[in-house]
């Protein structure tokens, strides 16, 4: 459970360096830090297929992001309002940590049963679905509108990175 907290403090870190730092491509990879993060909570709370999800999205978008950043020059201009700025990111952290803290109270205790539905699928997969395969029948079936949204998610960012990487203008 400790290793949630230490993976959400660095996510919290990097998010806070991509705000602030003046250069764009090292702002870009400090944000990809915050997905590998993500990807991290997902492993570590046993949702592998939102990992692999959460990882190519992520990878996509930095390629898209470091293609599109790298010899960007920006010009230096201070913020106005810094102060401002500064309270409304500490109150954001403060909330997120907030927020965060809660949700990780909700997780089931150490040692005790996290497989409710897991349990489920499998005493009752042949009987609704009709699928010798009970990974097939819980993928296609009880989380079909899930597996559809990742599939489309995949889909898209593999669109995405060839609209980008794609040479420019039509070859005759």
């Amino acid at each position: 459970m400790i290793e949630l907290h230490v993976v959400l403090i660095l996510m919290i870190a990097a998010s806070i360096v991509a705000m602030e730092i003046e250069d764009l491509l090292s702002s870009v990879i400090a944000l990809g830090a915050v997905g590998i993060g993500l990807s991290l909570e997902f492993l570590l709370l046993r949702a592998p297929d939102l990992a692999i999800t959460q990882l190519v999205v992520e990878i996509l978008t930095l390629v898209i992001l470091i293609k599109a950043t790298v010899g960007v020059k920006l010009p230096r201009e201070q913020m106005k309002g810094r102060v401002l700025y500064f309270i409304f990111a500490i109150c954001f952290v403060g909330a997120f940590l907030f927020f965060s803290h809660k949700a990780i109270a909700q997780l089931p205790a150490f040692g005790s049963p996290v497989m409710k539905m897991g349990s489920f699928y499998m005493r009752e997969g042949l009987a609704k679905t009709g699928a010798a395969n009970i990974v097939s029948s819980v993928i296609l079936d009880f989380r079909g509108y899930d597996t559809l949204g990742e599939a489309t998610i995949l889909f898209t960012s593999v669109i995405g990175v060839l609209v980008v990487l794609r040479a420019a203008g039509r070859k005759k």
